[in-house]
């Protein structure tokens, strides 16, 4: 695969606020891949409305709220854990078998292959809000319509244009771990694996095929939309709105958005993690949730996990934008 980014002169005299050069060229991708990318953005708002038509007047089963729960948070944390922190910015080390595990878990959010994925966010991290960036809500400019398409662009545009990342050039370890390869060629298995669970653990469980549809529905389809549009909101509103309390490279716009922080499992403390992309934690502050930090220092405790890339309070205090001392409160957690 080829690396459809501009040329460096393009990027060197890029001023933070004109369309990206050849923004308008992009060309979408071919029917095929757009046709499944559609289905998995379409089909689960429409298995939101089946399943609404079908709680009138019985209302969701706990059954269905539970497994949802389970599912969002086992594939959500393997996304944010695994995919993120561990594979793609190396924030800790990880037993072998974790690895597999977290990108199993990850892989069943439906938010594309694990050695893509992984490419993709560090393409997003080396051009950041400038020109090579996959997703940024900037590549229209900043003029209200040019925010309006990047917005649309960031969240879910980037999809359907033919814009392709190089796993060679981005992720050369994933490509020479046989293991994890074997997670990204599973890509196809693992998305009906995250499907077919809910079904089978509804109808287990209730007793009845009913029971196991409506699993299906709230636990699988509808739980995806809900991980997926969580996922592309940091892309997109964590790059226009929010407040940024620490220093990032030039053109960097990426923003710390409280009301996603749970949602997210603190994947929208996003100005702290591009401050510090190799960090374990991502919300450095008191009080800021950071679920997926939560779960690395289990890991950490029960020996899963070495070499944790802790938050550094003199680091934090430099990069400070307010000038004043650093706003995390702990140590080393």
């Amino acid at each position: 695969m080829t690396v459809s980014e501009p040329p460096v002169k393009s990027r060197s005299t890029y001023d933070g606020e004109s369309p990206f050069p050849g923004a308008q060229e992009r060309d979408p991708v071919g029917r095929t891949q757009a046709g499944l990318t559609a289905s998995i953005v379409v089909v689960p708002f429409l298995a939101l409305g089946v399943a609404i038509f079908l709680a009138w007047g019985r209302g969701i089963t706990l059954l269905d709220l539970i497994l949802a729960a389970v599912f969002y948070i086992v594939t959500g944390l393997g996304t944010t854990v695994g995919f993120h922190r561990l594979l793609t910015h190396g924030s800790f080390v990880a037993r072998p078998w974790l690895r597999v595990v977290l990108g199993v878990a990850g892989s069943m959010s439906f938010q594309g292959n694990l050695t893509d994925w992984v490419a993709i966010h560090r393409r997003h991290h080396a051009f950041t809000d400038r020109p090579g960036d996959p997703h940024s809500p900037y590549r229209y400019g900043t003029s209200l319509r040019g925010q309006l398409r990047g917005l649309a662009h960031a969240h879910l545009g980037w999809l359907f244009i033919d814009d392709r990342t190089s796993a060679e050039r981005y992720a050369p370890d994933l490509l020479a771990d046989p293991a994890l390869v074997r997670v990204t060629r599973a890509f196809p298995l693992l998305c009906a694996l995250s499907l077919g669970l809910p079904f089978v653990a509804g109808w287990a469980i209730s007793g009845t095929l009913y029971g196991g549809l409506t699993a299906f529905l709230w636990a699988g389809l509808i739980r995806v939309a809900l991980l997926q549009h969580v996922t592309w909101s940091v892309n997109s509103l964590c790059h226009l709105i929010g407040r940024r309390p620490y220093k990032t490279r030039q053109h960097d716009r990426s923003t710390n958005l409280w009301p996603l922080a749970l949602l997210s499992f603190g994947e929208s403390w996003h100005n702290g993690h591009h401050s510090e992309p190799g960090c374990a934690r991502h919300g450095v502050a008191r009080g800021q949730l950071d679920p997926s930090a939560g779960l690395i220092r289990l890991f950490e405790r029960l020996g899963l996990a070495t070499d944790v890339r802790w938050p550094d309070p003199a680091r934090l205090q430099r990069r400070s934008t307010s000038g004043g001392p650093g706003t995390y409160g702990g140590a080393r957690t």
